[in-house]
């Protein structure tokens, strides 16, 4: 019974099945990323040991590491070092960060959710933003990374918000919240990440600790920014709807008068003006007038202010 041929592929054999170019696995093979072919007569002969590790470096490169970083891994993987923990770190990492699916909608769907009318220019800024995502091959069907980011532009443009505000809010909030995802990341990685993430590449055991830690602390980042959200939101909106009331600047239940002290003969003088039973509400209503007065007056000069800067520049 004969013994199965290991397989051999010369080097463009090589880039057909591993979808690299032949350019580039010389480049591999240069950087030292890629073991050498061996030599049969006059012909360079490679296995399948050479396709799983162009493979490996395609996955890597679309988690995002850079080529030296993965050389370090792979010099671990033959040092007998391992990359199992590694490579749970870097799944776990990006893996997804919340429940939510994706899905797809076709343009005819798109259109009926924002009013019913074609605009290449808001799909194009959608697809900028990433809320859509083209796929290949079909131009009436996209996909939605977040059904839930697509269902409030929806909400908003239904309000009557139009879609170059909403594009442009969600820049404006993208910026917000990727310094916080950047704060939060610096201070793990300074409190909890820093002893796994000692060693370049980590060892083994460290990184599989660190894809722990990941798994168990990956939720309080949402859970953090949802509370902080809903306390603010809660504050600003009572902010808001007392100023469109009328009622900015009116008592918080339960706050006490602040008394304030005045020089007798000014309160005599107020007495004799307007009597004493209005003493108290004539200087009230005095303090508020030149409260806005004085607001008038420092409006009029930043406006005057960027006026003088206009004509002069």
């Amino acid at each position: 019974m004969s013994g199965e041929h290991a397989v051999e592929y010369r080097i463009e054999d090589l880039a057909h099945h591993s979808g690299a170019t032949v350019r580039t696995i010389r480049a591999y093979q240069d950087r030292g990323l890629l073991p050498k072919p061996e030599r049969r007569g006059r012909s360079n002969v490679y296995g399948d040991s050479h396709l799983a590790r162009l493979r490996q470096i395609a996955d890597l490169l679309d988690r995002g590491y850079t080529l030296a970083s993965i050389k370090e891994l792979l010099d671990a993987w033959d040092a007998g070092r391992g990359l199992g923990g590694v490579l749970g770190l870097v799944a776990e990492v990006h893996g997804p960060w919340s429940d939510e699916k994706a899905d797809r909608i076709s343009r005819v769907e798109l259109e009926a959710v924002f009013g019913g009318e074609p605009d290449e220019e808001a799909i194009a800024e959608a697809v900028d933003l990433g809320v859509l995502e083209r796929i290949p091959g079909r131009d009436d069907e996209f996909l939605v990374p977040s059904p839930q980011e697509l269902a409030v532009a929806a909400e908003l443009h239904a309000a009557g918000v139009p879609l170059v505000a909403i594009s442009g809010h969600l820049r404006e909030l993208r910026g917000q919240v990727e310094h916080i995802a950047s704060r939060f990341l610096e201070f793990t990685t300074e409190h909890v990440f820093a002893r796994y993430l000692g060693h370049r590449p980590p060892t083994d055991a460290d990184a599989a600790e660190a894809a722990s830690m990941v798994r168990r602390l990956r939720p309080l980042a949402q859970q953090t920014v949802d509370a902080e959200l809903a306390r603010a939101m809660r504050l600003f909106a009572t902010r808001h709807l007392r100023y469109h009331l009328g009622t900015e600047g009116a008592r918080e239940s339960g706050d006490n008068p602040r008394q304030v002290n005045l020089p007798a003969e000014t309160i005599r003088a107020v007495e004799g003006l307007v009597g004493r039973e209005h003493a108290a509400e004539f200087i009230a209503a005095a303090a508020e007038r030149e409260v806005h007065t004085r607001t008038l007056e420092a409006l009029t000069a930043n406006r005057r202010a960027a006026m003088d800067v206009d004509q002069n520049s």
